[in-house]
């Protein structure tokens, strides 16, 4: 395949020998070397990579997409919540990703800010700082006043940044099909399936209206909760590239000293701040999805402020069911029910080794059902829980592993201001509600009638669909369709084959029967025929040796 048969990485060639530039320097580009197109392989001969031999392999990979910049970042971030698919150990190094992007010039921002409001901004605010208070991955956040005197803060959308990250996005689809096409060892992983989950979620986080909706959302559920501060959004201020909303000043969770210094209750805010994420989750079933330490502050009046809102979970009915079943067997110490709940919502690959995951999962149950409450690790289990799913190759579905991990970082949060803390603790109320909710009549009311509808909709629409294929198939226009997948390389080493045979048979018999030109009563056709027959019978043998089967 040449590189003018694959348009997006054509446009993007620049961009491309960068990306695998950088990947050889971190010894990281084995895998696209040994994809069998002419136009990867040739990007090798451009440089020369480093081999960082000195440290990890998941330090590299977390060295390699921080220097790609944004979109690697963001998507190395994404990965992080997946450890069902790269593992724990690799998880927890992608969650050390942080982006430090330079600001763009103050002239860059205030048109941007002008062309996006439209109107100057001395109109729209009595101060406007030109230095930026951070500058992340996606965006640039300035101090400003609005003509009331009201303090704000101004999240700018970084100049050109969509354009680079749709750019890197078709990169992402091209090297993910050509990977799952031709690799075997990455296509378990499900590279175009995780690279469209990703784009779907870049392309949300760069519109900024969807963060300011978040704002409204969760000031909107925790209005009569004192405990908790979430910015005050203002639309009128606000577009997808542009983002205003209220300053909260206050001691960052990530600096626990200046929180003791200050006189706080560490104890009582890792309490108070993992109450909050308990409740967004199992109450609201819409959760702030980063809690991460810089994202938390303690106001000078006391009040947990939350900031970054524009990474959410949500929590629908039948994701709720799942949770709760998973819930009742881990407590009914149940391996044989929480291996069927796992079979049945993660895709499970076509020869699962059902007997070894029920072993897995029954040696789980038993040791951390023997644990006293006060001595259980969430976070340690719910890693090696999803060390068993990502050994038997069973991929959960996003908004159970976006969860998995957000309890974890959010334990590993807590546990920053107070060693001590146990989360297991706080969620067992929440356990007790989840599994009454589960077992009440009203829930199973609900299910019922979901399902009535369901095969109320079947039985509409079955017999319909039968009338048609009786129809198709007395016309004579019922067509099947059946798609033979890895099979065109066995066709074609057996067509191979067969020429190769045919030509021995006809070479044989022009030597059989001395058809000239001839030296020495040898036929010279029926030689050269044989010699090029028995060539390429020693290269396709040489060929099914190699692979050790005809379909590889």
């Amino acid at each position: 395949m040449r590189l003018t048969s694959i348009p997006q990485l054509a446009r993007d060639a620049n961009r491309l020998r960068e990306i695998v530039t950088t990947l050889s320097k971190y010894s990281l580009a084995d895998w696209i070397s040994r994809l069998d197109f002419e136009f990867v392989r040739s990007l090798f001969k451009r440089g020369q990579g480093t081999s960082l031999t000195q440290l990890t392999t998941e330090t590299r990979i977390r060295l390699a997409l921080s220097e790609l910049g944004t979109t690697f970042i963001k998507l190395g971030q994404m990965l992080s919540t997946r450890a069902d698919l790269i593992g724990p150990t690799l998880a927890q190094e992608l969650s050390l990703l942080q982006a430090a992007t330079p600001a763009d010039p103050p002239e860059t921002v205030r048109a941007l800010v002008e062309a996006e409001l439209k109107r100057p901004i001395a109109e729209l605010f009595a101060e406007f700082d030109d230095e930026p208070l951070a500058s992340a991955s996606i965006g640039q956040v300035h101090r400003a006043k609005l003509p009331d005197g009201q303090r704000v803060v101004v999240k700018v959308q970084h100049h050109g940044i969509e354009s680079k990250v749709k750019s890197d996005l078709e990169i992402l689809a091209a090297l993910a099909e050509l990977a799952e096409n031709n690799l075997a060892d990455l296509a378990q992983y499900r590279p175009k399936a995780t690279t469209a989950e990703f784009q779907r979620v870049l392309l949300r986080e760069l519109d900024f209206g969807r963060e300011e909706r978040n704002l409204r959302q969760f000031a909107d559920h925790f209005a009569a909760d004192p405990k908790v501060r979430f910015p005050k959004s203002f639309p009128e201020l606000s577009t997808r590239r542009v983002l205003t909303m209220e300053y909260l000043a206050g001691i960052p969770v990530a600096d626990p000293d200046r929180l003791r210094e200050a006189g706080y209750d560490l104890h009582d805010i890792a309490r108070r701040g993992a109450s909050i994420f308990l409740e967004m989750i199992f109450r609201d079933g819409f959760y702030h999805a980063d809690p991460h330490p810089g994202n938390l502050f303690v106001l000078p009046d006391g009040v947990i402020g939350m900031l970054d809102c524009g990474m959410v979970g949500r929590l629908d009915e039948q994701l709720r069911e799942d949770i709760e079943e998973l819930l009742i067997a881990v407590v009914q110490g149940d391996a044989r029910r929480l291996t069927a709940v796992i079979t049945r919502v993660g895709s499970v690959p076509p020869r699962l080794d059902t007997a070894g995951l029920d072993a897995d999962v029954s040696d789980f149950v038993s040791y951390y059902a023997s644990q006293p409450m006060n001595k259980l690790e969430l976070g340690r289990a719910l890693n090696e829980m999803t060390g068993i799913i990502r050994r038997y190759h069973i991929i959960l579905p996003t908004p159970i592993a976006l969860l998995l991990k957000v309890l974890v970082m959010l334990e590993g949060t807590s546990r920053l201001l107070n060693p001590h803390f146990e989360l297991i603790e706080l969620i067992r109320p929440y356990q007790k509600k989840l599994i009454w909710r589960h077992l009440s009549p009203r829930r199973r009311l609900q299910k019922f009638r979901r399902l009535y509808q369901e095969w109320e909709h079947l039985g509409r629409l079955l017999p319909r669909s039968i009338i048609d294929l009786i129809q198709q198939a007395q016309g004579g226009k019922l067509e099947l369709h059946v798609e033979h997948k890895r099979l065109e390389s066995a066709v074609n080493r057996l067509v191979f084959g067969m020429m190769t045979s045919a030509l021995f048979v006809g070479s044989s018999l022009m030597l059989s029967y001395k058809v000239p030109p001839a030296v020495w009563e040898i036929s010279i056709p029926g030689a050269i025929g044989c010699s090029v027959s028995l060539m390429q019978a020693l290269r396709l043998f040489w060929a099914i040796r190699n692979s050790g089967k005809l379909d590889q």
